[in-house]
């Protein structure tokens, strides 16, 4: 039995190439590409200037990935709303849409679970199930805008998963999102999150995409944040920042750290020094997060101490703020709906 390949997963120069050896002229991948990518059909009878005999042909040749949604929840806040997913192997993840002054923003997963193991993470309790195609990366886009009605204006990879960790499949998503035939969004507003793997930023450095990185940092000290983020035994601070300071380099992109206060483990002035220190000379910002509150954790801050740490760090010369808090109201922080689900299953 021969598997239908994924069309939502093929860049535009790979559907090319398919539709040749189906006896397709080249033009034919470009009239697909923008019925799948621009008008963003859910079904190969939608495009209506095909003829029904190509149409029945991709239908024997190919699957067009949907997902689905499972539950919705809108913040009578500030207008957040988080979705969670149910991916055609019947595993979920989430995304959660937020609203800024420069327009909406997507926070999207890139694995279904997480194998990284950070402790203050609730992404990571549920397990780790598999890597997401990059048709499940991108359809959290096109689906998100067709269940709201919003228009989304940039894409954080900051959701389930380890986006570095699905290298490949992230990377092909990339290419698919900003193709000029496809959803054609500049990667200059696209933003990937990463706990730290440093082979894979040298890796994305070299591809010089024009996004930003952004690392979750969380201390200053090897010991403590091998025992928050147990990826730090293998990458340690100083192989980290080197890889950082490598990548600004290569790139000129500006990195943004990212930094979890938990009280009483992180939050002293010892940290903020230590942390000045880290980013010394390198044109950076660190975004301070109170921690999210999962019932398996006794981790906590509130958005006081994270000012008080923010202006801690303004005062010795470092570019920092404080990271707004979006659907409080809904648990906004991924992996919270991802646990429920799979505890009912």
């Amino acid at each position: 039995m021969n598997l239908l390949t994924d069309i939502l997963s093929l860049t535009k120069d790979e559907l090319t190439e398919r539709l040749s050896k189906m006896g397709e002229k080249p033009f034919r991948a470009g009239q697909i590409y923008r019925w799948l990518h621009q008008k963003r059909v859910t079904g190969f009878e939608e495009m209506s200037d095909l003829s029904l005999t190509l149409r029945e042909k991709l239908e024997n040749e190919f699957t067009l990935c949907r997902i689905e949604p499972v539950r919705i929840l809108k913040s009578q806040v500030d207008g957040t709303v988080k979705i969670l997913y149910r991916l055609p192997d019947g595993n979920h993840i989430e995304t959660v849409l937020m609203s800024y002054e420069h327009g909406d923003s997507l926070c999207v997963s890139t694995q279904a679970g997480c194998k990284m193991g950070c402790r203050f993470c609730a992404s990571t309790i549920a397990g780790f199930k598999r890597n997401l195609e990059p048709s499940e990366i991108l359809s959290q886009l096109y689906e998100t805008e067709r269940q709201t009605g919003r228009k989304v204006s940039s894409i954080v990879l900051m959701g389930i998963g380890e986006p570095l960790d699905n290298f490949d499949n992230v990377v092909k998503f990339l290419r698919i999102l900003s193709s000029p035939d496809g959803a054609n969004m500049s990667l200059r507003h696209v933003s990937l999150s990463t706990c730290g793997l440093v082979d894979r930023i040298y890796d994305l450095a070299e591809l010089n995409l024009g996004l930003t990185l952004s690392i979750s940092l969380h201390s200053p000290y090897d010991e403590k944040r091998s025992e928050l983020m147990p990826v730090n035994r293998r990458y340690p601070i100083t192989e980290l920042m080197r890889a950082c300071r490598d990548y600004f380099s290569v790139t000129g992109r500006r990195i943004s750290f990212e930094y979890a206060l938990i009280d009483g483990e992180n939050d002293s002035l010892e940290d903020a020094r230590a942390l000045c220190g880290l980013v010394s000379g390198m044109p950076s910002h660190i975004n301070i997060i109170p921690v999210n509150k999962i019932k398996e954790r006794s981790y906590r801050s509130d958005r006081s101490s994270a000012q008080r740490f923010c202006k801690t760090l303004c005062g010795l010369g470092v570019n920092a703020t404080v990271r707004r808090t979006l659907g409080a109201d809904i648990n906004a922080a991924c992996g919270q709906l991802r646990r429920e689900e799979e505890q009912k299953a």
